[in-house]
C-alpha cells in the first residue's frame, strides 16, 4: 500500500485557535466524547504543535489559552499548564508525519475496548478507509505517569491507522485536518460498537488486510477525485 503523504503543518493563527476550542466543545457538548476537562486535541503548526490546557473547562477556554510546544517538549508560548498527556501527543506526532491532529477522548463504546484490554479489527468499510488498519491497544500506564504512557502508545500505534488504544483509559484519534480527526473518532466510535454488539450475533466479519488496504489507499489518493469514477461517470 502507497504511504500517506506527510501531513502538512497549519498556521498558528487566532482563527485555528478558535477552530480547536470549538472542537472540543463538539466534542464535549454534541458527541459526549469529552467529560468535563478530561479529553484533549493537539495540532501540528509550523513551530511545533498545539495542545490544549490541563484542567481547564473547554467553555472557560480562550485562544491564548493553548500552549505552543517545541518537538523538543520545550514552551514556546502560553502561560497554562499544557494537557498532562501532551508528551503523548509528542511522541505520536513525531511517530506518525501523516498526521497532522490528534484527539484523545473517551468515547462509550472505544473505552469498553479498551477496559478489556482489546484491540479492534477492521470491522467496517469506512473504518478501512478513514482509520487504516488494525486499532492497537497500548498496555494499562496508570495516571501520573506520562512518559511511560507516552511511550506505550507510541509503540502500540503502528505503521497503518490513524487511532490507537489506551487500555483502561480511552482512546487517541488522528487526522490530517481537525474534522478529519473528528470523523475518525467517530468512525472508530461506530466500528467500536459493531464489534462488540456483533459478539451477540456469534461475532463480526473482519475484512481482510489486503482489501483494507486497497480502500484505504482509494480514500487517500483517490476518493473525491474524478479517477475515482473511472469507468463509471460518462465524459
Amino acid at each position: 500500500m502507497k504511504k500517506p503523504d506527510p501531513a502538512v503543518p497549519f498556521q498558528d493563527t487566532l482563527e485555528l485557535r478558535n477552530e480547536i476550542i470549538a472542537c472540543g466543545l463538539h466534542l464535549r457538548d454534541k458527541l459526549g466524547y469529552f467529560i468535563s476537562s478530561w479529553g484533549n486535541i493537539s495540532v501540528r503548526v509550523e513551530k511545533g504543535m498545539l495542545v490544549t490546557p490541563s484542567r481547564v473547562e473547554y467553555h472557560m477556554i480562550v485562544p491564548e489559552d493553548l500552549v505552543l510546544l517545541s518537538w523538543e517538549g520545550k514552551r514556546l508560548a502560553g502561560s497554562r499548564v499544557p494537557t498532562s498527556e501532551c508528551e503523548m501527543h509528542r511522541r505520536l506526532m513525531l511517530e506518525r508525519s501523516d498526521v497532522g491532529v490528534w484527539i484523545h477522548h473517551h468515547g462509550p463504546w472505544s473505552s469498553v475496548l479498551a477496559g478489556a484490554g482489546k484491540s479492534l479489527p477492521v470491522v467496517a468499510d469506512d473504518m478501512a478507509e478513514l482509520v487504516g488498519g488494525e486499532v492497537h491497544c497500548a498496555p494499562h500506564v496508570i495516571a501520573g505517569k506520562h512518559v511511560e504512557l507516552a511511550c506505550a502508545v507510541q509503540k502500540a500505534i503502528g505503521p497503518d491507522s490513524w487511532a490507537v488504544l489506551l487500555a483502561n483509559h480511552g482512546v487517541v484519534c488522528g487526522g490530517r485536518t481537525i474534522n478529519e480527526a473528528v470523523a475518525c473518532c467517530q468512525v472508530v466510535e461506530k466500528s467500536a460498537m459493531m464489534f462488540l454488539l456483533g459478539t451477540l450475533f456469534g461475532g463480526v466479519q473482519t475484512i481482510e488486510e489486503s482489501l483494507w488496504q486497497e480502500e484505504r489507499e482509494r480514500y487517500l489518493f483517490r476518493y473525491g477525485k474524478p479517477e475515482d469514477l473511472k469507468g463509471v461517470l460518462n465524459k
